[in-house]
C-alpha cells in the first residue's frame, strides 16, 4: 500500500523556484533516504509533504486520500482543514532541532499531544510513553526537562514524541545535522532499529554511509528537481547520473 503519493509537485519562494515538478511515492514499511546538496530542495520536499509548506501545484495524498490536487490550471487545491487535520495523524515529523516544548518535562513532551490531541487515555498514554523512551534509551529521564537533556538526548525524545501519536509514517528532516558525530551513531542506531521494524521513514540526510546501510530507495536531488532514484547499490555505488557521481565525490572528499 502507498502511503504517501506526490505528483508533479511545485514550489517557488517568489521568484525563486526552489522544487520543478516532483513526483514520488513510498510504500508501507519502506525506508526513503533524500540526499542532496544544500539548496537542492529536499527539506523543501518534506516540509510540503509534511503539510508544513503549501505546494503551489501537484498533487498529494496519504493512505490513497486526497490532501491536495491539482485544479487542471497546474494549481494545487488543498481540502477542507478539518480533512487536512485528519490525515496529517497519518504521519509523524521529527524535525533537526528538536522543538521541544522546554517548559515540559521528557514525560509531558511525548504525552501531551496524545492527550490534548488525541483525547487518548492518559494513564495508558503514560504507560506507553515510558515504553517508548525505554526503547530510545531514556530510561529513568522521565523528570527531566529538555534544558537539562544533551542534543543527542533531546532528539531521542523528539522520536519518542513522534511516535507516541501512533503514526504510519515519520519524516525526519536532517535528524542528526546539529549534533556530533558520536552522538549521531547513537540517534542512527535509534533509526535503525526503526527500520528493522518495518517503521515506513522519509529521511533528509546528508549521512551517506547511513543512508546506505538503512535504505530500501534513495532519491537524489538536485537543483529542485530529482536526478536519481533507486536502491542504494544503485544510486551510491553505480550512480548513472554525473551529477549524482560529483556530489558522492563531493561527499566523500570531505569526509
Amino acid at each position: 500500500m502507498k502511503l504517501l503519493e506526490i505528483e508533479n509537485l511545485k514550489k517557488s519562494f517568489g521568484e525563486l523556484e526552489v522544487l520543478k515538478d516532483i513526483s514520488m511515492s513510498v510504500e508501507e514499511g519502506e525506508v526513503v533516504s533524500i540526499i542532496g546538496s544544500s539548496g537542492s530542495g529536499k527539506s523543501t520536499l518534506l516540509r510540503c509533504a509534511a503539510l508544513l509548506e503549501r505546494m503551489d501545484g501537484g498533487t498529494l495524498k496519504y493512505c490513497g486520500e486526497t490532501a491536495a490536487e491539482d485544479n487542471g490550471q497546474g494549481k494545487s487545491v488543498y481540502c477542507s482543514r478539518k480533512k487536512l487535520k485528519e490525515l496529517s495523524g497519518d504521519f509523524g515529523m521529527v524535525f533537526q532541532n528538536f522543538n521541544l516544548f522546554p517548559h515540559y518535562s521528557v514525560l509531558k513532551n511525548v504525552t501531551d499531544a496524545p492527550v490534548a490531541v488525541q483525547k487518548r487515555n492518559k494513564q495508558e498514554v503514560i504507560k506507553e510513553a515510558k515504553e517508548l523512551l525505554k526503547k530510545v534509551g531514556l530510561e529513568g529521564k522521565e523528570d527531566s526537562y529538555p534544558g537539562q537533556l544533551s542534543g543527542g538526548q533531546q532528539q531521542r525524545v523528539a522520536i519518542a514524541r513522534a511516535l507516541a501519536l501512533k503514526p504510519k509514517m515519520l519524516f525526519f528532516d536532517e535528524p542528526t545535522s546539529a549534533l556530533d558525530p558520536e552522538i549521531t551513531a547513537g540517534i542512527l542506531k535509534v533509526l535503525k532499529n526503526l527500520a528493522a521494524e518495518k517503521m515506513t521513514m522519509v529521511i533528509v540526510t546528508h549521512e551517506i554511509e547511513f543512508a546506505r546501510n538503512v535504505s530500501d530507495r534513495i532519491i537524489f536531488m538536485d537543483s529542485g528537481l530529482i536526478v536519481e532514484e533507486g536502491s542504494p547499490y544503485d544510486v551510491i555505488d553505480n550512480p548513472k547520473n554525473e551529477r549524482t557521481r560529483e556530489f558522492l565525490q563531493m561527499c566523500s572528499d570531505t569526509d
